[in-house]
């Protein structure tokens, strides 16, 4: 028996005033599996990640988080399905006013009943995941933009989630610390198993981190397949895309 898909979008329509972004959304994602959603600017793919989160609701169709719809839940039924997932802000939304431990404890004080002592080892033991051992005390105004990123993936990660979405991970960041940051992503597939879905205008990155390829275009995904297969591809579109040859 085919095991159920850990995210499933089915038939989804969403439009803004008359603006269609999603004009029959459908895709299905497999436990364990990165697949990065590539698409031209304002082709939807952040809409994307807020219908996953239930942070926007489609016009119609569905949006399956392990078999359970989410369209029509509540705010309170919500709470439960976003605890399964972590999300990476692109400019990795940290508050400046709140150190990095406060920062990344902030989700875990919201929805856990921690003590203060088990998020104090929370904090360090993701911070040391993500390769910045000791920087509790740091605000995010003493960062780079690349150790933002990885504060926010230590959040992310804290409250221990099947699904991780990131919104353009690699965006603004120097070659140096794309690198870090797609062997970050590949590393938390590999040792947890989660689930990663990706949103990048960055082509290289996703054949790096990718288990699969999707193409949003007109509303809709018009490919879905392996590195491979979209390197490939006939799908014009998509090869306009990847080869730099598509007019966004």
């Amino acid at each position: 028996m085919e095991q159920v898909p850990i995210i499933e979008l089915k038939d989804v329509y969403k439009s803004f005033n008359s603006k269609k972004v999603h004009n029959g959304v459908s895709l299905s994602i497999r436990r364990g599996e990165t697949i990065t959603v590539l698409g031209g600017s304002g082709s939807g793919k952040s809409v994307l990640l807020k219908e996953i989160t239930g942070l926007i609701k489609p016009d119609s169709g569905g949006v399956f988080i392990e078999g359970e719809d989410i369209v029509p839940m509540d705010e309170v039924e919500l709470i439960r399905i976003r605890k399964k997932i972590g999300m990476l802000f692109q400019n990795a939304a940290l508050f400046d006013s709140l150190t990095v431990a406060e920062n990344i404890a902030f989700p875990l004080r919201e929805h856990f009943k921690y003590t203060e002592k088990e998020i104090k080892e929370i904090v360090a033991r993701n911070l040391e995941l993500v390769g910045l051992p000791g920087i509790e005390d740091k605000f995010p105004s003493d960062l780079s933009g690349g150790m933002r990123k990885r504060v926010g993936l230590a959040r992310a990660m804290a409250m221990n989630p099947k699904i991780l979405l990131y919104d353009e991970p690699t965006t603004g960041l120097d070659p140096p610390n794309v690198k870090r940051i797609n062997r970050l992503i590949k590393e938390l597939q590999q040792r947890f198993g989660v689930t990663g879905v990706v949103i990048t205008h960055d082509v290289a990155s996703a054949f790096e981190i990718s288990d699969r390829i999707g193409f949003l275009y007109k509303g809709k995904i018009v490919f879905v397949g392996t590195v491979e297969e979209a390197k490939n591809t006939d799908v014009k579109v998509l090869s306009d895309f990847i080869y730099g040859r598509l007019e966004e």
